[in-house]
């Protein structure tokens, strides 16, 4: 997903001139249908920011949905409050600093290709003001932009549920939306080094967003620990969540708010070529995500003679994040394909993670960070793209984002501590830290 102001340079211009007649007989009446058709285009790439905004924001609310289906009962207001926390220091981390360092060309100014330089907050349009020129309104495109970057630490919140205290999960997740994403955006999105170097290419995210989340995730997994009793004498204990239904809901709301997630990342629908590419997009969306499904029934009835649920709903988010580096080039057939992988991805990852005794309650890592690097590489497949340029995307990421989360949830660590004491993990984290019960007298029995 390229800064929509890049792209629109160019864009908006030939949208400008294609929607102009240009036999027109007067220089009056050409002015007036210029001015018709470039109002159109703006109007139409706006809308499509807005609506994609509008259904990756509602994703926030799949997370939480998810999130806290997959907890126990005694954690789960904790998760609530995590999510629509996380959502809203991401959307004000975002307007004064995330988006300056994301895109430099837009805003500030870029530090050799790796760090876009901070030059104030960001700046809307005036009452009533539209610049046509752009084909797009500045203030739709900064929305589009800023739920992105929310939903990059709701990847993070999946993972370390259950045993991390709020203030510090709070505390990353600033400086993970105010400057470790952006760093990663500005790279390719924001062309940077990656882009303009090594061709990297990832077109809603599945590097950007996805295996940034999932990097954070992993490292502060490891420096977290596991949650009290989960693994035993060599043995994994499961804690069964405590509301699949619930879970499954917010599966289904992550679904539909993927078609804004890719669907939007096109940047215009001010033509007939750019309202055909959204659909496409739809439809390879949708059915990556369908492969993820069946492919994570078909494994788990093999492997354990019984259907998972919860592996057949990450299967489809791996089906959806596998295929959000490139949903437009793929055919259908391809898309199932790379949706399949993903989520049996997913079906082999999460026991090996239980091997390693990295505890990842709601199986985030999987789903974002390895079908998350799954889904850029095999770009060198159906794409404009090479395997050597998706690689050095994919671990010059790595590092970025391995060893900055690694200081940063060290230095909570030692300072302020993550973890709540042992009396209070066990007993819950609802009532310590947040005071609400999500299930008043059921929390003790979960």
């Amino acid at each position: 997903m390229k800064s929509a102001l890049m792209k629109f340079g160019a864009v908006g211009a030939m949208a400008l001139m294609a929607t102009s007649p240009a036999h027109a007989a007067a220089p009056a009446v050409d002015a007036a249908a210029e001015a018709v058709g470039g109002g159109t285009a703006y109007i139409f790439n706006t809308l499509l920011f807005l609506i994609g905004g509008f259904l990756v924001m509602w994703m926030a609310a799949g997370f939480a949905m998810l999130e806290a289906g997959l907890v126990r009962a005694k954690n789960t207001s904790t998760q609530c409050l995590k999510n629509i926390g996380l959502y809203s220091i991401a959307g004000l981390m975002f307007w004064v600093i995330g988006y300056n360092i994301a895109y430099p060309g837009d805003m500030g100014t870029d530090w050799n290709g790796f760090i876009g330089g901070f030059s104030g907050v960001y700046s809307m349009q005036g009452v009533g003001e539209a610049d046509t020129g752009t084909g797009y309104s500045v203030a739709s495109d900064w929305f589009f932009q800023m739920v992105f970057c929310a939903t990059t630490a709701s990847i993070v919140s999946g993972t370390l549920a259950e045993r991390i205290k709020i203030v510090p999960f709070f505390i990353f997740v600033t400086i993970l939306t105010a400057v470790i994403y952006p760093v990663v955006v500005s790279w390719e999105w924001g062309g940077g080094f990656l882009d303009t170097d090594w061709g990297f290419s990832d077109f809603a995210g599945s590097t950007l967003v996805h295996s940034t989340g999932g990097w954070a995730a992993l490292v502060g997994a490891l420096i977290l620990g596991p949650r009290l009793g989960r693994y035993v004498d060599g043995k994994v204990q499961v804690f069964p969540g405590t509301n699949i239904p619930l879970a499954t809901l917010g599966t289904f709301i992550l679904w539909l708010g993927w078609f804004g997630f890719n669907g939007a990342s096109q940047l215009a629908m001010g033509t007939v070529g750019d309202v055909s590419d959204v659909s496409k997009i739809f439809v390879n969306t949708n059915m990556a995500a369908c492969g993820g499904v069946v492919i994570a029934i078909i494994l788990t009835q093999i492997r354990y003679k019984k259907a998972d649920v919860t592996m057949a709903m990450n299967g489809a988010l791996a089906g959806l994040v596998s295929i959000t580096a490139e949903p437009l080039a793929p055919t259908v057939g391809q898309s199932i394909l790379i949706g399949m992988i993903g989520g049996a991805i997913v079906v082999f990852t999460v026991p090996l993670l239980d091997k390693l005794k990295i505890d990842d309650v709601v199986g985030a890592i999987p789903v974002h960070l390895v079908a998350g690097i799954w889904g850029t590489l095999i770009v060198a497949w159906t794409g404009d793209a090479t395997f050597v340029g998706q690689l050095v995307g994919v671990l010059a990421t790595m590092v970025w984002v391995s060893v900055v989360s690694a200081i940063v949830w060290t230095v909570l660590k030692v300072t302020i501590g993550l973890r709540p004491s042992e009396e209070i993990e066990l007993a819950g984290l609802d009532i310590h830290e947040t005071g609400v019960e999500a299930y008043p007298g059921l929390a003790n029995q979960a």
